[in-house]
């Protein structure tokens, strides 16, 4: 009788959305994100200690980008083969390793050393926390992703303020003071994986539709949906590329502010890039994740288009609207081609989080080179055409119709 009702309770618990699970698991990704973001807010002191190039600080940015899009797609396949509860802790290991080298690291080769350790732990830290997020969902998967990226979005707002007011002032070894951060994320993660070991496992078995156990989509219509996808993050990332990593020398060089104005305009950005995923993954619950990317995606044609024409006040203005319509597209995104490949959760997050780490960091060091020969301004002109990349959506097929209606 008490293995009945043990049985019974797991399969009530496996409907609920745990959302104690889901603020741990968002909390530690603000950590890790705030930590991996101060890699590219130290850019301009970086650039003026070591004498680097825009080709450089571009190398140093493919260099954390490029670790962490490799490995993450691995991770994402073996974890789904086999679950390691416990990774969770040892990718935050990774990075604390990488932050306390970035903060002593006293030659360039060093700092890109630091960069790899860093997207190392982010290779580990992304698709395990995506299946995590999906465990303690509920069902409530847009919503499940969302509240795990807003972590890592706030994290990434976060990092710039810390720069501008902490490190950039106490120069690059000051670094090192968050690494206590970095031992809190690891014991949080740790208790993570006791509730993932002891519960997480069975919330990821096939669901049960209409008596029968979900079928994935042809697999034709899989391969045209995912390429469609990867397309989509190539234009957002790219775009977020030249936001991300050179936002605070477009402003420096084209208004000529402080440092410190260019990091809290920096912030803005990226708060609105926070506030876009939040609302992103619910209204992909609600109407249906192939509208969400499609306006997400093509929606902000209009605001890049005019942000190289505007003064530093709509600067600020149109990057509000940029950040947050651009943002809101990668949980419908992640959620979308988890249900086209059920059963693939760990290595659906490792191809999107790694395609869109990768996407980050080659656009990182494609757009350092071409700022290096043409100007930034240039390159803000021609990376303003990129969402046009988004009327690909119009081939994603609708097969996310039934959940929407449930909705």
């Amino acid at each position: 009788m008490s293995e009945a009702t043990a049985t019974l309770s797991r399969a009530e618990n496996a409907g609920r959305t745990t959302f104690s699970i889901l603020a741990a698991i968002s909390f530690c990704h603000l950590l890790n994100d705030m930590m991996q973001s101060l890699l590219p807010a130290l850019y301009p002191m970086l650039k003026g200690t070591y004498a680097l190039s825009f080709g450089q600080i571009g190398l140093l940015t493919f260099t954390f980008q490029l670790t962490a899009s490799l490995l993450q797609p691995i991770v994402g396949v073996f974890t789904d083969r086999s679950p390691r509860p416990y990774s969770l802790a040892v990718g935050m290991g990774f990075t604390l390793v990488g932050l306390v080298l970035l903060a002593f690291a006293g030659n360039y080769g060093l700092l890109l050393l630091a960069a790899a350790l860093i997207g190392t732990g982010s290779s580990v830290f992304h698709p395990e926390s995506s299946r995590v997020a999906r465990m303690a969902s509920g069902g409530k998967h847009g919503l499940a992703q969302s509240v795990f990226q807003v972590g890592g979005n706030v994290g990434s707002a976060v990092g710039p303020l810390l720069a501008a007011f902490i490190v950039l002032p106490r120069g690059q070894s000051s670094v090192a003071w968050f690494s206590g951060a970095a031992m809190l994320g690891m014991f949080v993660l740790f208790n993570v994986g006791h509730w993932y070991k002891a519960h997480g496992v069975a919330r990821l078995k096939p669901r049960i539709v209409d008596g029968k156990v979900e079928v994935a989509p042809r697999r034709k219509e899989v391969t045209v949906a995912i390429a469609v996808l990867l397309a989509l993050i190539f234009s957002k990332y790219f775009y977020l590329a030249s936001l991300s990593s050179y936002y605070t020398f477009y402003l420096i060089n084209r208004f000529q502010v402080s440092v410190q104005s260019a990091q809290l305009h920096l912030f803005l950005f990226l708060a609105a890039v926070a506030l876009g995923t939040i609302v992103g993954g619910p209204l992909g619950d609600r109407f249906g994740r192939k509208y969400v990317i499609w306006g997400s995606i093509l929606g902000v044609l209009p605001f890049t288009l005019l942000l190289p024409h505007a003064n530093l006040f709509w600067t600020g203005v149109l990057t509000v609207p940029i950040g947050m319509i651009l943002a809101s597209a990668f949980p419908a995104i992640v959620v979308y081609a988890q249900e086209l490949m059920p059963g693939r959760t760990g290595t659906v997050a490792g191809l999107f989080f790694g395609f869109a780490f990768g996407m980050g960091g080659i656009g990182a060091a494609v757009l350092g080179k071409l700022a290096d020969a043409v100007g930034i301004d240039l390159v803000y002109e021609m990376c303003a055409f990129l969402p046009l990349i988004g009327l690909l959506a119009a081939f994603l097929p609708n097969v996310d119709k039934r959940e929407a209606r449930k909705s």
